[in-house]
């Protein structure tokens, strides 16, 4: 469930930018409030996956997509110019969500929310925490 909800939340990042371009620097009503609404949900949707993701996956893999779909929406639907190296630069970025998706399988990550150093339980304070600090 939460490689949909990163893969929807990277077409919304697609739909958005779109949208952003033919909002002619948010002059449109229209297209602004489309915007603005696939944000709201794109980033919503991309929360929602890091619950179980990782963050290095999940955002990787959401930039992934919103980069490469917007490519191809400038270049199909916008006639945005199409170079060899620019399909390679896109062909690469597939290559490294495909890698990313295939290495995060056998990853074995902390639960959500866990940071080294930091105690998994925000209302628990490590010792070090508890310590009073020194004035200079």
């Amino acid at each position: 469930m939460a490689w949909f909800m990163v893969l929807l939340a990277g077409l919304l990042e697609v739909v958005w930018s779109l949208m952003m371009k033919l909002s002619s620097g948010f002059t449109r009503p229209g297209p602004t409030v489309i915007t603005l609404v696939a944000m709201i949900a794109s980033f919503a949707l991309l929360s929602a996956a890091m619950r179980t993701l990782p963050l290095s996956v999940a955002y990787m893999t959401w930039t992934g997509i919103g980069a490469v779909g917007s490519f191809l929406v400038g270049t199909l639907a916008l006639g945005e110019q199409l170079s060899p190296a620019r399909a390679l630069a896109a062909a690469l970025i597939v290559a490294g969500i495909i890698l990313m998706k295939v290495s995060s399988s056998s990853l074995s990550h902390r639960p959500a929310g866990a940071v080294p150093g930091l105690p998994s339980n925000p209302d628990r304070r490590d010792a070090s925490a508890a310590r009073p600090r020194r004035r200079l």
